[in-house]
């Protein structure tokens, strides 16, 4: 046999990937007769990245209810009456701590979180207790041995 003999049948390729998936393509072999299995896929079509879960409302009523502690008001006027008894801005008291001049402006409005080691160098440089039971009381210096 040769090869003016033999015949080649070129046909079109089986479409591949989202070729096979397109609405055509499913619809042609639908009216062939081919079996066509479609499967809905779990959020599908829906361009949602975050879905809200069931607890969702829960969650809320919770974090509404935990919040940061702020310091109390009491102790922001005693920050306040040292500053000012030792004759100090709260811009100079700031740089005195190496703190920025927002975090005493908040101590003494009663708006920031305490910290203690914010509170420990606030009470160094004006020389009164901020912490404890003897809060308002002269600070007293650290016992040399």
């Amino acid at each position: 046999m040769s090869d003016w003999d033999t015949v080649t049948v070129l046909r079109k390729k089986a479409p591949k990937g989202s070729a096979a998936k397109s609405e055509t393509v499913v619809n042609h072999a639908r009216r062939q007769g081919v079996p066509v299995e479609t499967t809905q896929k779990y959020g599908a079509g829906t361009n949602k990245q975050h879905v809200t879960t069931k607890n969702t409302a829960k969650l809320d009523r919770e974090t509404e209810e935990l919040k940061h502690d702020k310091i109390p008001l009491d102790v922001g006027k005693l920050i306040m009456q040292g500053r000012q008894g030792k004759g100090l801005s709260q811009k100079d008291l700031a740089t005195k701590i190496c703190e920025k001049q927002q975090v005493v402006t908040d101590y003494e409005a009663g708006r920031g979180i305490p910290n203690n080691l914010i509170l420990g160098k606030i009470e160094r440089v004006i020389g009164i207790k901020l912490r404890g039971k003897d809060r308002g009381q002269p600070l007293q210096p650290p016992a040399t041995a």
